[in-house]
C-alpha cells in the first residue's frame, strides 16, 4: 500500500464488511439483515476502490448493493410473515465449522503464497491505466466475438421469456367471451 491513507482506508473497510457480514449472521430479523447485507457489499465495493478497481467497485454497487438488494427486499416481502424470522437452525454448528474451515484456508494462502507486489511504479511499468479504459479495450477488440454472441444471446433468452409468459389472443371474435 502506498500511504497510510490508503491503509486506513483498507482496515476501516475491512471492518465494515467483516462487521456487516457477522451482523447479517447474527441478525434475527430478515429486513435488518439485509441492510448488514448492503452494508458488506458496499464495504467490498470499498476495498475494491482501495485497490485501484474502479469499474469493480462500480458494478458491485450497481449489482449487489442495488439489484440484488432489491430482489431480496421483493422475495422477503412476498413471503409470509411467519417465514421472516431468522430463527434457529440445525445447520449452525457446521456451518461454523466450515466457515472456519474455509477462513483457516484463505489465510493458509493469504500467508504462505508468495504474492508479487505491484505498487508505485512497477503498476505503470506494466501498462496499467484505468480498469475501465482497458475491460473497455478488451471488450471492443480483442473479446468483441464473444461480447457480441453473449448479447446475442442475451437477446434470444429475453424473447423466449417473452415467448413463455405471454397469454395467446383468442382465436376469433366471441371467443373468450362470456354470454
Amino acid at each position: 500500500m502506498e500511504s497510510t491513507g490508503v491503509a486506513a482506508a483498507f482496515w476501516l473497510l475491512s471492518a465494515v464488511t467483516v462487521g456487516g457480514a457477522l451482523l447479517v449472521l447474527l441478525s434475527r430479523n430478515l429486513v435488518h439483515a439485509l441492510v448488514f447485507l448492503v452494508l458488506a457489499f458496499l464495504g467490498t465495493a470499498g476495498l475494491f476502490l482501495t485497490l485501484s478497481a474502479d469499474f469493480i467497485a462500480v458494478a458491485q454497487v450497481l449489482i449487489y448493493a442495488g439489484a440484488i438488494a432489491v430482489l431480496i427486499v421483493f422475495a422477503i416481502m412476498l413471503t409470509p410473515l411467519a417465514s421472516r424470522d431468522n430463527g434457529n437452525s440445525l445447520y449452525a454448528v457446521p456451518g461454523v465449522l466450515l466457515g472456519l474451515a474455509t477462513a483457516a484456508l484463505v489465510a493458509f494462502a493469504a500467508l504462505e503464497v508468495g504474492w508479487p507486489e505491484l505498487a508505485g511504479g512497477a503498476l505503470e511499468a506494466r501498462g496499467f491505466t484505468s480498469t475501465v479504459a482497458t475491460i473497455g479495450e478488451l471488450l471492443l477488440g480483442r473479446y468483441v466475438l464473444a461480447f457480441e454472441v453473449a448479447s446475442v444471446l442475451l437477446l434470444f433468452a429475453l424473447i423466449g421469456a417473452i415467448v413463455l409468459v405471454r397469454e395467446d389472443a383468442p382465436d376469433g371474435p366471441g371467443e373468450g367471451q362470456g354470454p
